[in-house]
């Protein structure tokens, strides 16, 4: 028998069904509440509200678990790379041997970008901001590619592959061509036998008459960045891409609205602000002992940024195996980031005061990542683009599951109005 709970309501009650997850997640189905009594369910920015089912990402934020397509993300981040788990969180499973070369091969062949579209950018200013420039670009892709952006679920379902393919790649091409772009550097076009990151740094730094070789360390951490942000459930940029997707916009529309949502610091851009806040403890002379006991005082201008999440109560179990990757990566590239030092003195004070300790603020993704990609030659201005090379399987995965639902409706939330009530129109001769 289908569980079901009850609501009471001005001395009327109104059952509503319980839905229950794999996970045994429990969801109490609000759907018919607002045609049966009048009433609607109120909560601001969603976070106690359930907007879709979902296989793509299981996240557990009390007990620290991350896991797509039920594989963990410890197993993945050790034994896996990113181009095949972004084969796992598009399609559901992990890939046989003849399916990653034909996935391979689909984003080595679609990875140049046609030159109509390189004078799109060519457009901008060159101090423009990377995340407006490759949201552009992205929403431009219809134009080249119409016969895969039709806006009608089951034409663009028939070519998912394709338009999967070039989004992925394309993403990635884009970005390199912004970077090059700013620093006033001819593009450099991609090589199909190169694997997808090492492909990435080649268009990133070579030069004119000297192709940049990715050593297999800078390689293998870029993979590990990348496939660490391959999906995270229903963050901003990822509900924005399934509720604009809702209405049947294509698949390249979509992505294009989550990397605008993306751009905002509280989202993609939370890597850069550590960076800026461990620039600014080392510019002071501070190795971060001063700072945590101005932290702790509860200064606003001393805010422990990198540390605490939205959805995690426990540790993210992203950062552990980014900040080992971090020690791993600075040591065999013979860095000395003096910004390492301080992170590290952040951490464990951190995770040993009993201030931070009680209050769960633990380090999270991108307390890391930033110093990753800054070893990696990638300056902080297009750290947030680098999320969105990783994100995008995870916005094509979630557009795949609104184009296939065919109980699918258009994301339309209410509101609860507070504003002025009904008043007449007063002419302008008599305003006062």
């Amino acid at each position: 028998m289908a569980k079901t709970a009850s609501l009471k309501l001005d001395d009327k009650e109104y059952p509503l069904p319980i839905i229950e997850g794999t996970e045994g997640e429990k969801a109490i189905d609000t759907r018919t509440l607002r045609a049966a009594s009048g009433y609607i369910a109120y909560d601001q920015g969603y976070g106690n509200t359930g907007s879709c089912e979902s296989k793509i990402t299981f996240l557990d934020g009390d007990n620290g678990i991350l896991r797509h397509r039920g594989y963990p993300i410890d197993q993945l981040a050790n034994q896996s790379d990113f181009v095949e788990t972004a084969y796992l969180v598009i399609y559901g499973d992990l890939p046989n041997q003849a399916r990653r070369k034909e996935f391979g091969l689909l984003l080595r062949k679609n990875a140049a970008v046609e030159t109509q579209m390189q004078k799109i950018l060519e457009g901008f200013p060159t101090n423009a901001s990377p995340m407006a420039m490759l949201s552009a670009l992205v929403s431009a892709l219809p134009a080249y590619h119409a016969d895969l952006a039709t806006n009608n679920f089951e034409k663009d379902l028939q070519n998912f592959d394709l338009a999967a393919a070039v989004a992925m790649s394309k993403i990635r091409t884009f970005v390199a061509m912004i970077y090059r772009y700013q620093k006033g550097l001819p593009f450099i076009f991609p090589k199909q036998e190169l694997p997808f990151c090492d492909n990435f740094l080649h268009m990133m730094f070579s030069e004119p008459y000297k192709d940049y070789i990715a050593m297999p360390e800078v390689a293998k951490a870029l993979n590990l960045l990348l496939l660490l942000h391959a999906d995270h459930e229903q963050n901003c940029s990822t509900s924005t891409v399934r509720m604009v997707g809702s209405s049947a916009a294509n698949l390249f529309t979509s992505i294009s609205a989550g990397i605008c949502a993306l751009s905002g610091p509280l989202h993609g851009g939370a890597n850069v602000a550590v960076m800026q806040m461990l620039q600014s403890i080392h510019d002071e002379g501070d190795d971060g002992t001063r700072f945590i006991a101005a932290a702790k005082s509860g200064s606003k201008s001393n805010r422990l940024m990198g540390f605490g999440h939205a959805v995690y109560r426990n540790f993210d179990p992203r950062a552990k195996i980014i900040g080992d990757a971090c020690d791993t990566v600075l040591r065999k590239l013979g860095v000395e980031d003096p910004l390492l030092v301080i992170a590290k003195n952040l951490e464990q004070a951190a995770l040993k005061d009993e201030y931070f300790v009680t209050r769960k603020l633990y380090p999270n993704v991108d307390f890391y990542s930033g110093i990753i990609m800054r070893a990696l030659g990638i300056p902080m201005n297009m750290f947030t683009t680098m999320f969105a090379i990783g994100r995008a399987p995870g916005y094509i995965a979630n557009w795949r599951e609104v184009a296939s639902n065919p109980k699918g409706r258009i994301y339309r939330p209410r509101q609860v109005y507070v504003g002025v009530t009904k008043r007449d129109y007063v002419p302008m001769a008599q305003r006062g």
